[in-house]
């Protein structure tokens, strides 16, 4: 599905953030060594090879909330914006920390005229984040930077279920048809 405001395209697809050649940069939701791990972190680093792991090293530790840019190696993208989300019931307060993780992915790219994102659903997965209320952090946040973009085109939502995906779906209908 999409939705176009501001001249952004706000977009939400079921699928494999690994596998978006038609998107600038994707966001990984990482770990804070920024090392291969499970879930997002995992299937990234195994699409973009060793190397992204040799580059994400010496970026890392990162706390959550953070930010850093990468190259994307194998990955079809030139960018890897990697974030790290809160653990649900720990890294207080978990809704200012997962709307940083969009904030600061969205300006590093607009600092680097990147013109498209995919963004998982961060820490909706071992981390523990309810999906429906990380839901409405995310596109919050998203929303309240659409009036500023210079560069960014396209905002993508890649989820990987399908309740995730239809959660998404309502939601984005509900706050971007507003306007």
């Amino acid at each position: 599905m999409q939705i176009k405001v501001n001249n952004v395209s706000i977009e939400c697809v079921k699928g494999d953030i690994a596998s978006q050649p038609d998107i600038t940069a994707i966001v990984n939701a990482a770990n804070a060594q920024l090392r291969r791990g499970g879930g997002v972190a995992g299937a990234i680093h195994r699409a973009a090879g060793p190397e992204l792991e040799k580059e994400c090293i010496p970026l890392g530790p990162i706390k959550p909330g953070e930010a850093v840019i990468s190259g994307g190696h194998n990955l079809p993208n030139d960018f890897d914006i990697h974030c790290l989300g809160p653990v649900y019931g720990n890294d207080k307060p978990e809704d200012k920390r997962l709307s940083d993780c969009y904030r600061n992915a969205i300006e590093l790219a607009e600092k680097h005229h990147i013109e498209s994102i995919a963004f998982p659903a961060i820490s909706t997965g071992v981390f523990g984040y309810p999906i429906e209320d990380a839901t409405t952090v995310a596109l919050s946040t998203i929303h309240s930077l659409l009036p500023d973009l210079k560069h960014l085109k396209t905002i993508r939502f890649v989820l990987f279920s399908q309740n995730d995906y239809e959660v998404y779906e309502s939601k984005i209908k509900l706050m971007f048809s507003k306007k």
